[in-house]
Order: C-alpha cells, then structure tokens, then sequence
C-alpha cells in the first residue's frame, strides 16, 4: 500500500468521524424537534393544588441574603412556613431546575442551589427525590446540560435521581381554559408527581421578556410544542397557559446570580446573592421581576409596570397566584445595605 492510500484512508476516517459527531450534535436533536411523543394518553383532569404558604390570606414570599447557600435555602423556606408545610416523610419529590442550556448559572440553575435542595429535602423526610428537565432543542440530550452545567454531579453526590424529559413517557393536555396554546403533552412523571418543586432562575430573555418560575415550565412541554410556543407573537401568553399543566407545591427560585439584560443563555450578570422561595409562582415572578427592575438595564422590564408583564397578566387571568400586590406579604432576612435597599425597592416596585 502506498503512502497516497494510506493518506487518503486517513482523511476518509477523519471525515467519517467529523460526519458523526456534526450527526449527532444537530440531527440527533432534531428528531425531537420534528417527532411527536408517541403513544401518549389524553388526560382530561387538571391537577391543581393549594398554596400552603400563605399568611392572612396573602401568599408569603420570601427574600435571603446568601452567605452559604444551603443554609439561605433553608431560611427561605423557614420563613414562608418550612419544608414541614408539605409533608414530605416518604413522600416522592420531582425538581425541577432550569437546564435550558448547557451554559453556567444563571443561564441554568445553581448547582448549589440544587444540591442544598435535594439534601434538605432529604432531611425533612424524603423518601426519594428524582431532579428532572429537558432542555432546549440546540442542547439535547439533557443528560449532557446536565453535566456540563454541574448539576447531574452534585444531584448524584446529593443522593438523587436524574431524569430527562425526552426520554420519558409523556400525557397529553387540552385546559380548557387556554386560548393560545390550546393542547400540548407534558412527561407523566410531572403530571403525577407526588410533591413538585421548581427551581427556576432570575433572568431576562430576549423573546419572553423574562425566564423565572412561569417561563420555568417551558421544561415540561415536548419539543414539537415548544416549536408553536417559539414561532408564536403570543409565546408569552402561552407560556402562562402552559403553567395550566402543573402546580409546584413550592419555589425555590435562583437569585444567586442574576441576568438583568440579554438572556436566555447571555446577558448583564450581576452578583444579586439572594434566594426567593413561595408558594405562588405568580408572586415569586413579581418579585423577581422587581430585582431585575432594581438594576434599570433591561427596557422591556425597566419602563413598563411589573403587573403589565404579558406573562403576569396571563396568569392572573387564569387564577394560577396572586392579582394584585395586596395579595403579597414579602418576608425577607439579610443585613447587609445593599440588600435591605434591594428589599425596599421591591416592596415599592410590586406596588406599581
């Protein structure tokens, strides 16, 4: 064999191999993009669930300064009721974080934030917590956001399960309340999760205005469905009707680090060093919104009221958490200036 066939064997195995990895980058994604879930059995009922933290009929929100992390997750609970308001001794969990992409938080989740949480749930009496998403059809397969991100390691070290939403049997939904997104298939384990929680992230997006606990939930839809939601001039409407699907028993929201501008996976980052958590995925987005408003870099935030927001004023519509800022008591811990000035500015900014 000559030195010319060898060469040229060579590049044909390099091209071979080039053609694998571009195959599996971007078509193995989208065979989701295109492909329905299959075999998917209708579901007729809406399974909706009482807000337990709540205070004089206000749902509580709370706001913490964070110094370690597991222990401002834990005050943020404490504050608005603690863990022991969902029961939990052998109970199944589902979290859910925000692993839209494979880029650091707070594009995605906090890995600490999720760590903290699976641990702490565990010691109030868990039986077994499974942390599950699907992300964004550029950054399939999920298992590897996962673990480009951190938080397949630390849910694993924490004592978890993984799950990804693509790989799971899913049910569809028609809510009769939506008018935009009138039917979309979630993944059953969501539908039946005994205890839901979300762990969104504080951020601005380019396309939705906004991404926290609302937008968190755009996880839960099937790729084909997200196709509507993203080629729609209602996305955010729909994205409010998609919150039809599902109830998180509590919130957990991500304000480690914050996005102020840009999103969804680039942006303004700033240092916020705050944990959130509710039971009213409504009230928790007003707060967040009212942290991004603080900063006045993000227009479609910054100049118009929070109670205007597109998404806010879907899910108002829909009853899916608080009307108006007489149905919010904000709580919060911290003591440094900058942070009691940020708890001032929110308790102004949800009254607007």
């Amino acid at each position: 064999m000559g030195d010319m066939d060898i060469k040229r064997r060579a590049l044909l195995t390099i091209v071979a191999m080039l053609g694998s990895a571009l195959t599996y980058k971007y078509l193995y994604p989208l065979r989701y993009f295109f492909l329905a879930p299959r075999d998917v059995e209708r579901v007729v009922s809406v399974r909706t669930k009482q807000n337990v933290f709540t205070h004089s009929n206000r749902s509580l929100v709370s706001v913490v300064e964070v110094g370690d992390v597991k222990e401002a997750v834990e005050n943020a609970v404490k504050l608005i009721g603690g863990f022991k308001k969902l029961r939990l001794k052998g109970k199944e969990v589902l979290v859910k974080p925000n692993v839209n992409s494979d880029d650091p938080h707070p594009a995605t989740t906090n890995p600490e934030v999720v760590r903290a949480t699976v641990e702490l749930l565990y010691e109030a009496g868990a039986r077994r917590v499974v942390v599950g998403d699907m992300s964004g059809i550029y950054w399939l397969p999920t298992k590897q956001s996962m673990e480009k991100t951190g938080i397949a390691k630390a849910v694993l070290q924490a004592g978890a399960e993984l799950a990804f939403f693509e790989e799971e049997e899913w049910v569809a939904m028609a809510p009769p309340q939506a008018n935009y997104l009138k039917s979309f298939s979630i993944p059953r384990r969501v539908y039946e999760a005994e205890v839901l929680i979300s762990l969104p992230v504080i951020k601005t997006h380019r396309y939705a205005t906004y991404s926290m606990s609302l937008k968190n939930f755009v996880g839960i839809i099937s790729s084909v469905d997200r196709r509507k939601l993203h080629t729609s001039r209602y996305m955010e409407e729909m994205i409010a009707e998609i919150n039809l699907a599902a109830t998180p028993d509590l919130i957990i929201m991500d304000g480690t680090r914050s996005m102020v501008a840009g999103g969804p996976t680039s942006g303004s980052v700033k240092e916020t060093n705050v944990i959130l958590a509710s039971g009213d995925r409504v009230a928790i987005d007003v707060v967040g919104l009212s942290i991004v408003k603080s900063f006045n870099e993000w227009e479609r935030v910054a100049e118009i009221g929070i109670w205007e927001q597109r998404q806010i004023k879907r899910a108002v519509e829909l009853g899916l958490g608080a009307n108006s800022c007489e149905d919010i008591e904000v709580v919060s811990a911290g003591d440094s200036q900058a942070f009691m000035r940020l708890v001032e500015f929110i308790k102004r900014a949800i009254t607007e």
